[in-house]
């Protein structure tokens, strides 16, 4: 007897099936292919382009000589108790990820059933939506100001419906922009204290030097309800290809929890290691977010100077309005080995997000960009 097979996608919940495709950006070596490059641009995932502290290449040489083939410590002990000390929290408060999306994701799994509600931002990082809609959430987004602002009404409205979770990105992502300390405050105070507050903070390091940054955890510290705070190394410390990042939440139990539901060891040694020497070079990281704010600032006022609308950023890329469908503006760049995010959320379709190169690339990119979109517009 002949058996049909089901095709697997059968077993695959709703949830799952209907969800949009997170995109890392095209791949290097096909652009190279395509462009026939010598040199690949890639601006596309908010990479710092003066890498890693020097003391990162010598924690991890020292452990690799050591030896890898053993597990990783599951709990990060040394980290925790690094990131405890530089932030003066307790190391028991202090939750490890693969990258801090990988806390994202665990925040979502411990917290989230079928039909509650998630309030994020838009446009906003892909997977403050993606990792709810996993779990069978609702997500409802609240726009920014046609300026790229805060829209302190529109939230108002969106917390007082009752969200179990609130996703909320301190720089924003894709935009750059941040929400001062009375807009901040705003949003802690309107959300319900049965929801958890999670403030994400990638790219925290290259907004402090604004005075108008307030800084999360002193905001939060103190307060009577769930909350966590999420940071990573990836972006001014240089160890995106390491994946180490680290929330810090309000209580304990909030670990314990997301520690059930985290495989054992989700931070490799290496990557352990190299954090807790990143942590310490404090004159690279300064020089990392001097060097990003002066092309930040640079390459904005180009842009603005051949007639883009740039979002005001406060962190390590730009958000721009190409005035043309940003898939081709996109495929155009590509062609000329230049690699940058297209958005494609609603009412966003002419935007691409670029990080920031070495001047000579970002010059480049400039260039290009200007003359794809001219040719555009004949």
């Amino acid at each position: 007897m002949n058996h049909v097979l089901e095709p697997a996608t059968s077993l695959v919940r709703r949830e799952v099936a209907g969800l949009p495709a997170y995109d890392p950006g095209a791949d290097p070596g096909e652009v190279a292919a395509l462009s026939g490059a010598a040199r690949v641009i890639k601006l596309s995932n908010n990479e710092s382009p003066f890498g890693a502290s020097p003391a990162v290449a010598e924690a991890v040489r020292l452990r690799l000589a050591e030896s890898v083939s053993r597990y990783p410590d599951p709990t990060g002990k040394r980290l925790a108790e690094a990131i405890g000390r530089s932030l003066t929290v307790p190391a028991g408060r202090v939750v490890l990820g693969n990258g801090s999306e990988n806390i994202l994701e665990l925040v979502c799994q411990a917290v989230l059933g079928p039909g509650d509600l998630v309030t994020t931002q838009a446009p906003g990082f892909s997977l403050h939506e993606i990792f709810p809609r996993v779990m069978g959430a609702r997500v409802e987004k609240v726009p920014v100001t046609a300026g790229f602002g805060f829209d302190a009404a529109a939230w108002g409205a969106a917390l007082a419906a009752g969200p179990k979770l609130v996703f909320l990105a301190n720089p924003c992502n894709p935009t750059g922009a941040i929400l001062g300390v009375g807009e901040l405050e705003r949003v802690v105070a309107g959300t319900p204290k049965s929801a958890l507050l999670v403030l994400d903070e990638a790219y925290r390091e290259f907004a402090r030097p604004d005075p108008e940054y307030p800084d999360g955890l002193a905001v939060l510290r103190g307060q009577d309800r769930p909350w966590i705070v999420l940071r990573t190394f990836s972006k001014a410390y240089g160890l995106a290809g390491l994946r180490v990042g680290f929330g810090v939440a309000s209580d304990t139990a909030l670990v314990e929890a997301l520690d059930r539901v985290r495989t054992p060891y989700n931070v490799n040694q290496l990557a352990q290691d190299a954090a807790i020497a990143a942590l310490g070079d404090h004159a690279h990281l300064a020089e990392t977010v001097r060097r990003t704010g002066l092309e930040i600032a640079r390459v904005a006022d180009r842009l603005r100077d051949k007639g883009f609308r740039v979002a005001p950023s406060s962190a390590n890329f730009l958000f721009i309005d190409t005035g043309h469908r940003a898939d081709r503006v996109t495929r155009e760049l590509h062609r000329t080995g230049i690699i940058v995010k297209a958005w494609r959320e609603p009412g966003y379709e002419n935007f691409i997000r670029a990080s920031l190169s070495t001047p000579e690339d970002n010059d480049v990119f400039v260039r290009r960009l200007t003359e794809i979109c001219a040719k555009g517009k004949r």
